[in-house]
This record gives structure tokens, sequence and C-alpha cells, in this order.
């Protein structure tokens, strides 16, 4: 079965996953004598470098997504099909979906990224992770519904691990969700929890590295830690979370921060689609190419984004897993499609850093961009908005978030302290039988496979 395909005498381009990387790359080939189709588990594309704003109430998860085939309206050579991807079938150029096999002349893998746990089962079983709007949905729902437990309760250690936050992970989004949650902590909950003593509750940021914000500039990395410090953040470096269980996230044998609330966002892996070579995929789980983002050894695959580990003199350990990498790479692979149906030789990728930045709160962000250029604060902070809003897919989407984060900053308020659907860590059952936390099961949005410091309270 081919999912009802039209049959085309142009070749086929299969496209899997719809983040940065296939959405541009669709884009790119709608002039190009090729049937596009795209495959994706959501029927839209998320913009996931504001889930944290989804997940602490600044935006609504609507803003930030956007349908997949209104983005493609208009484009007649543009295909969608709503599916999981099973495995690929180099052999036979096949795609197993679970609406049917999809025939590919060329096939482009934009999976994305999924969480990484290093292995940390405990962790894996009970913390929040922010890879997808529903992770993010899940995590405001959790946050708020521990705060109304923390009203009711009358035990102090229960209280304390109810209201604590931890935030693994001194990357952009480990910086940014633990800025959001402080200023909301500052502006926002008294005015809704007045009942409660929110002098109490304590916002850590772990970072297993020397620095935060790890690849930008030293600058950039003094000026992050120096904004959370006025914020209150307890900021823990050179420090590893080892274990969570019973509301105690240990970062050794026996010392630990009392919470009920642990955010993971240390790490990612590629999201490989099984069926290639085991000798393609790195120890990270991204597929390795050359670099015309082609796979080694598959003439006609490809791939692009945080999925490909494409490795440079200048990035011996691979190019970053960025948006800009992932829409660089599908401007040039559209055009190397082209030139390889016109019997031309491809043109090797060079990838344009353009810089890099990151948002602590209102008024507080840090830009690098290249030649050394740095600045921070309120330019900072307006530069952020400015570039990430002009990102976000479709003109509303814009509109909404322009007029979120004005209410927001003018107001100092967030109007999105919903818990539309209660989230609980209760073992359910997967397709296959087996127990597994609730929020696991939402994986990442591109990803088409199945499924300082105030001493701590020591143990």
């Amino acid at each position: 079965m081919d999912t009802n395909l039209p049959v085309s005498g142009t070749p086929r381009v299969v496209i899997i996953g719809c983040g940065f990387g296939g959405l541009r790359l669709a884009k790119a080939l709608r002039r190009a004598p090729v049937q596009v189709v795209v495959i994706d588990r959501n029927n839209y594309h998320n913009f996931q470098p504001l889930l944290y704003q989804v997940a602490t109430g600044a935006l609504e998860a609507d803003s930030i997504a956007y349908p997949i085939r209104k983005i493609f309206a208009g484009q007649k050579n543009f295909y969608y099909r709503m599916a999981d991807v099973h495995r690929v079938e180099p052999t036979t150029n096949t795609v197993v979906t679970s609406v049917g096999d999809i025939r590919y002349d060329y096939l482009v893998l934009a999976t994305g990224s999924l969480t990484n746990f290093f292995g940390l089962e405990s962790i894996e079983r009970n913390a929040m992770q922010i890879k997808s709007i529903p992770n993010a949905l899940n995590l405001r729902s959790f946050i708020f519904q521990n705060f109304e437990k923390a009203l009711l309760t009358e035990n102090p250690e229960e209280k304390q691990a109810l209201l604590n936050i931890v935030v693994v992970g001194g990357g952009p989004t480990g910086v940014e969700i633990s800025g959001s949650l402080a200023e909301m902590r500052r502006h926002v909950l008294p005015k809704d929890y007045p009942e409660l003593d929110l002098q109490a509750m304590q916002i850590f940021l772990v970072e297993a590295g020397p620095a935060l914000l790890g690849p930008m500039s030293p600058a950039s990395q003094a000026d992050a830690k120096r904004y959370l410090d006025e914020l209150g953040v307890k900021i823990m470096l050179n420090t590893s979370i080892k274990n969570f269980e019973n509301c105690r996230a240990y970062y050794s044998d026996t010392e630990y921060i009392p919470t009920e609330n642990l955010v993971w966002a240390a790490g990612v892996n590629g999201a490989e689609v099984p069926g290639l070579p085991t000798e393609v995929v790195a120890r990270n789980k991204r597929i390795n190419v050359n670099r015309w983002n082609q796979v080694p050894g598959l003439s006609n695959v490809f791939a692009i984004g945080d999925v490909a580990n494409m490795v440079t003199e200048d990035m011996p350990r691979g190019l970053p897993m960025l948006a800009p990498v992932a829409q660089q790479q599908a401007d040039h692979l559209a055009d190397n499609l082209q030139r390889l149906l016109r019997g031309e030789a491809p043109k090797d990728f060079v990838y344009n850093n353009k810089g890099s930045m990151a948002i602590v709160s209102r008024n507080k962000a840090v830009v690098d961009l290249p030649k050394n250029v740095h600045f921070n604060g309120f330019f900072g902070w307006f530069t952020w908005l400015f570039v990430h809003m002009m990102t976000l897919v479709g003109f509303r989407n814009k509109v909404v978030a322009f007029v979120d984060w004005a209410f927001s900053y003018f107001s100092s308020d967030q109007a999105l302290r919903l818990i539309i659907r209660p989230f609980s860590r209760r073992d359910v059952k997967d397709d296959k039988g087996k127990k597994s936390a609730e929020h696991r099961t939402a994986t990442a949005e591109y990803n088409p496979t199945p499924p300082a410091i105030q001493t701590p309270v020591a143990g």
C-alpha cells in the first residue's frame, strides 16, 4: 500500500519530520520537479525554542504551533501523511509507517532529537522533560498542581519538596526556564498563592560543567550567571544529579535536594530511525553524513538537522544541534537534490554561524555574534524577542506572541496559569504492554519512531 499518494512521473522526495529542517526543505522544493511527501506523527510544526514559555504560562501552546497542511496550502507538489515511522528499508526504497508503506526515490531524515537521560533510570522514570508541546503542558500542570498540594499539607518537609524546583542542565533551555520560573516566583505566584510562604521556594540550576551556556562566550556565561544570581536562582556548577526518587534529587550518595519537581534539560540524542546500517549511527544516536548531508553507503538517503552528525575540521564533534544549522542544511540540500536531478555534482555544505543568544528574564539576555561581538541587557533582550517573533511560523502566531509578551512586560503577570489536563506520574501500559510513566510517552515533536548556592538539605 502506498497510502493513496498519487503516482507521478517525477521523483518522490520523502521527508521524515517537519521540524525546522524538514519544514524548510519542503518549502525550498516547492518549484522543484519532484513530489514532496512529509511524514510526521503530529499535524503541526512546533517552535521548540519557546516551549519553556508554554511550560511557565507565558504563551499558550497554539501560539508556537502551526498546522502543517496550512503552512503548505497552495504548494502543488506537496503531500502530508500523519503517521509514526516504524523503520526504513533502504534495499527496497521504502518507509514502513503506521498507515502503510511509502516508496521513495530520495529519503531525507529530519527527525530531530530526543532527551538523553544518560542511562539514569530513576531520572528517566520520574523527571519532567521539555521536548514537545505535551511535555510543556504536562510540566505546567504538574508545577501548579504541586503548589495546590503545598497549600494543603501540614508536613514542612513535604511542603518544601512541593515548592522546590530543580532544573538540570545549564544550556540555553535550562537557563531560560530557570529565569522564567524565578520571575514567576517574584511577580506572579505571590498574587495567586498569598497563603504560601514563597520565600521558602527555591529554584536550583544544576550543571555538570564549570560554567553555564558552555558553547557561548565567557562574557555571556558570566552575564547569565550574574542575572540568575540577582533573581535568586541557586546555581550548582560541577555538580551532577545521579538519582531522583522519593522527592529527593541526589547529587552524591547521601546529599540531596528535596523536590518533587525536577526538570531535565541536560542533554539530547539524535532521533534515529530503525533500519539504517549500524555503522552509520554514531554513539549519540545521530546519523553520520558527509558534506552533502548524504548517509554513507546510501546514495539516495540524506539526514539534516539535529539527527545529522556532520563532522568538520572546525567541528570535530559534529555541527551543533541548533535550528540555524538545520535550516541552512535544508536550503543546501534542496539545491543539491536539484543538481543531482540535472546530473550535476553536489556541493559541500559550509555552516555560516550567525551567532547565538539566550534570554534569562525581562530586560536580561545575552547575545554572541561573529567576530567576538557580545552584548547583553535590554538590547540583548530586545534582539532575542525580535528574532524569535520573526521566526515563528504564521502571522497569527507572531501577533499572539507579541501581545502576550507585551502584556507580561507591562503587567509583570502571566495569564495562562491553567491546569487544563491534570498530570500524574502513575504508571500506564504502552502499546507493547510494558509499564511506563505517562509523561514518557510524549516524545520529541519531530521524532517519528514509536515509542550558587545555598547549601541544600543533606540526607
